[in-house]
């Protein structure tokens, strides 16, 4: 059913169908370019199965509106009524995106990224642009690229820089290009584009897009580089941009590991690696016009680096684990969470806040073959909930009252509930510990990392 909706919105056949029955108008025609191989690719875009796809899964990634405040649900109802002329100013080469709607999100080592979010519209186009594309491209991108492909992702990132470090890589050359996404250089983008993309239509769309520009305060901003976080295409366009690295790299027959403008080079010897590390400069700022963070970037031992929040122990046949920078990110959403959390029911805070963060973390995790760290933080987490609980009761009388209804001494109970600690002190204390074991924050349906990494590792 959904799928026959889709068709009708994007120029199905239907009896009383007001859409054009065959491709483009009579004027559309005449402003084709003369090569076969020109005429294809925005008619391709365009196509009904192709739009209907796109729109499939605009509507479940579902998302924010764009600068004109269109929700995704509003979507099919507006193509209904506008999609003929978008079709016609695409196939005409005339369509204009509208600008993006700037957002801000914290960076896990400060400062912000900013992301651009496109109207659900222009979303539907750069993601039907994305599926004709990428089966252009995405054959020819290298092995060692993780970030943004089908069938790939950073979990065979780690894996593979792990079998490195086994086979006796033990140098690794961090690379960090700065504020990458903000950065491209459209000429050198469109000429990477240009190499396989023949059709004049749709390049222009593309440069369209990265010229849209950003609404800032009611004004648009004019975009004279970068490719805006947000929208379905620019993670194809930075792998495009990114492949002539990766290309080098494979020219000179080193092992690496790219996950978007992640990449880990790895070597036997720090010479060889400061050595890497001053060639890729030259070539990323060179070749590429892309800045390269020297405080970020390192030559270094991989136990002593992380790679998109994992890192790996020293032993010769070394073992996954979770970076340090990883499990303070954790705490601190936990915290914020936390700070949320108070004065609400404990159950309700369990399963509707704590426990989708931590299934998602540990999903991500789940490679990780040192367990050690799972265990400490199950420990922290009960006991911030512990916390919340003693925080909860505020009063001694209210503490001596629940810490008896747990079983707790009398006496116990009363030097307990007024021996002048804090809130954390106390959450930690052996009182607390034995009044909410680990046995009661289970019965609370509270997600154990460690029982949940065994489980999915079990699976897997």
């Amino acid at each position: 059913m959904r799928s026959e909706k889709a068709t009708t919105c994007l120029g199905g056949r239907g009896r009383n169908s007001r859409w054009p029955k065959r491709g483009a108008s009579n004027s559309t025609a005449r402003r084709e370019n003369s090569h076969p191989k020109d005429r294809q690719l925005m008619e391709a875009v365009v196509a009904r199965e192709n739009m209907v796809k796109a729109l499939h899964r605009v509507e479940r990634n579902e998302g924010a509106p764009g600068v004109d405040e269109m929700p995704v649900g509003e979507l099919r109802s507006y193509l209904k009524v506008q999609w003929p002329r978008i079709k016609e100013e695409l196939l005409n080469g005339q369509y204009k995106p509208r600008a993006v709607r700037r957002v801000e999100i914290p960076k896990r080592n400060g400062g912000v990224r900013q992301l651009g979010i496109p109207t659900v519209v222009d979303r539907l186009i750069q993601q039907a642009l994305h599926q004709v594309l990428s089966p252009l491209f995405d054959p020819g991108f290298s092995e060692s690229s993780y970030g943004f492909r089908l069938g790939r992702s950073a979990h065979g990132a780690i894996k593979a820089a792990r079998n490195y470090v086994r086979g006796g890589k033990r140098w690794v050359v961090d690379v960090d290009v700065e504020k990458f996404f903000d950065r491209v250089n459209h000429d050198v983008l469109m000429a990477r584009v240009a190499r396989k993309v023949k059709d004049k239509r749709v390049l222009m769309l593309i440069r369209r897009y990265l010229q849209s520009g950003v609404m800032v305060g009611g004004l648009t901003e004019v975009s004279r580089k970068g490719t805006p976080q947000g929208g379905p295409l620019s993670p194809l366009l930075s792998n495009i941009v990114l492949d002539d690295l990766d290309k080098e790299l494979e020219r000179r027959g080193h092992t690496f590991c790219r996950y978007a403008d992640d990449c880990n080079v790895y070597l036997r010897s720090k010479r060889a690696g400061e050595r890497v590390m001053g060639s890729l400069t030259r070539f990323l700022e060179g070749c590429l016009r892309l800045t390269v963070n020297q405080g970020k970037s390192a030559v270094d031992r991989p136990w002593k680096r992380g790679f998109l929040g994992y890192s790996m122990t020293f032993h010769k046949e070394n073992r996954i684990k979770v970076a340090v920078q990883a499990v303070k990110r954790l705490k601190n959403n936990v915290k914020e969470l936390v700070r949320q959390g108070r004065g609400r029911n404990l159950s309700r805070f369990i399963s509707d806040d704590l426990n989708p963060l931590l299934r998602g973390w540990i999903q991500y995790f789940r490679l990780a073959e040192v367990k050690g760290v799972f265990e400490e933080l199950d420990g922290w987490l009960r006991r911030k909930l512990r916390c919340i609980l003693w925080r909860q009761w505020k009063r001694s009388r209210t503490r001596y009252r629940k810490l008896a209804e747990r079983k707790i001494l009398d006496e116990r109970s009363r030097s307990s509930s007024c021996n002048g600690r804090g809130a954390w002190w106390n959450s930690g204390a052996s009182h607390m510990n034995e009044a909410f074991p680990k046995k009661y924050f289970d019965q609370c349906g509270f997600v154990c990392l460690l029982d949940e990494l065994r489980r999915l590792q079990a699976i897997s």
